[in-house]
């Protein structure tokens, strides 16, 4: 990972966003560093100018995008493909997905295991989504049929993975590539946790939402709403090969609150695998929390055009005792953390269309 220095590491935000910095190699945390007070709140000395923002544009190199894109892109997924909130799956009713391109049946056994099959009755076609569970089984609601989650003429029920945030299924045929018995998981925080999970949809592939989470430098001009000063401190080095621990973008960003108020972190952007980008944070409030974005092909719409689900996991540690209360309060926060994520992600899937459509018609620049 190359450390940018663009100026003093002492966490003023005084000037616009390119004039904070710092050196990761030389362990210089800024305000979002390790000198965390007693309050998560910082107030800024006055109000953000947006037009005013040091440019990011030469920083945000194509080729240095495009260097990490290509690395996501050619690691290992196992064939492993999100569904959705695990908390969807509820016992007692199935839920019906489509995933690249195959349609889906997912319920809970009368263990609570997640199972995952074809969606089409093997009696005459009918859709499972509709039928009813009983005991763990799934009842066809067409003429009755019943499916315990094991193979049933013809229908032969897919792997399933619950890790208590996300479902997922592996789907080999779609993925083509060699089988892994579970999905790749990033690290999440090991202290209790609030967790909530956002769904957006979009016209686009799973690799232009990839691409939009490794450009850290746009957070500022394109959701000045939620960011602020914010710097992007170490990139992945040129010749990166296929190194987690180096292949990241390490930025330092205040998260607006109201007014003047912010929370200041430092975070790093990785990519795992080909459809998956963590942010995590890794100084300041809510160190070792974690958002995971997961871009899931679903097919193609009428006109042709894929179309691709993000699915994002927000979740949130502290070590605060005030925490506690927010574990408490998690089904009210929910609601309010998928609020956020989705104003976020209305316009970047904006963006991924957008660079879908370049791309499909030979003009992308990139």
């Amino acid at each position: 990972m190359r450390a940018h220095d663009d100026g003093p590491a002492d966490g003023s935000a005084d000037g616009p966003a390119g004039e904070r910095g710092g050196s990761l190699e030389r362990g210089e945390p800024g305000e979002s560093g390790g000198r965390r007070g007693r309050f998560p709140l910082r107030l800024r000395r006055g109000p953000v100018n947006w037009a005013e923002q040091e440019p990011s544009w030469r920083e945000a190199r194509p080729a240095l995008i495009a260097g990490a894109l290509k690395r996501a892109l050619a690691r290992p997924s196992g064939n492993w493909y999100v569904i959705g909130a695990a908390r969807d799956v509820r016992p007692g009713r199935p839920l019906g997905r489509t995933v690249a391109g195959t349609e889906l049946v997912v319920w809970r056994d009368g263990s609570g295991k997640l199972v995952a099959g074809p969606g089409a009755c093997p009696h005459l076609g009918a859709p499972l989504k509709d039928g009813r569970v009983c005991h763990g089984t799934l009842i066809c609601h067409w003429h009755g049929l019943a499916l315990d989650g094991g193979p049933f003429a013809g229908w032969e029920p897919y792997p399933a993975y619950d890790d208590g945030v996300l479902a997922w299924v592996r789907l080999d045929r779609a993925g083509g590539e060699p089988p892994l018995d579970r999905p790749v998981l990033p690290p999440r925080p090991s202290a209790p946790a609030v967790d909530a999970v956002y769904t957006g949809f979009g016209v686009c592939e799973p690799e232009d939402v990839v691409a939009n989470r490794l450009d850290p430098w746009h957070g500022a001009w394109l959701h000045p709403y939620s960011f602020v000063d914010l710097t992007v401190l170490a990139t992945p080095e040129p010749d990166t090969h296929d190194s987690d621990a180096d292949d990241g973008f390490a930025v330092d960003v205040s998260f607006k609150v109201a007014g003047r108020a912010v929370v200041p972190v430092r975070a790093v952007f990785t990519a795992p695998g080909p459809r998956t980008v963590v942010m995590r944070v890794t100084e300041g409030e809510g160190r070792g929390s974690v958002v995971e974005t997961h871009a899931t092909p679903l097919g193609t719409d009428d006109r042709g055009r894929p179309r691709t689900a993000v699915v994002e996991a927000v979740v949130a540690a502290s070590d605060r005792p005030g925490f506690r209360a927010a574990r408490a309060a998690a089904p009210v926060l929910r609601p309010l953390m998928r609020a956020v994520a989705g104003r976020l992600w209305r316009d970047d899937l904006a963006y991924a269309e957008r660079r879908r459509q370049l791309r499909a018609t030979g003009r992308f620049p990139g």
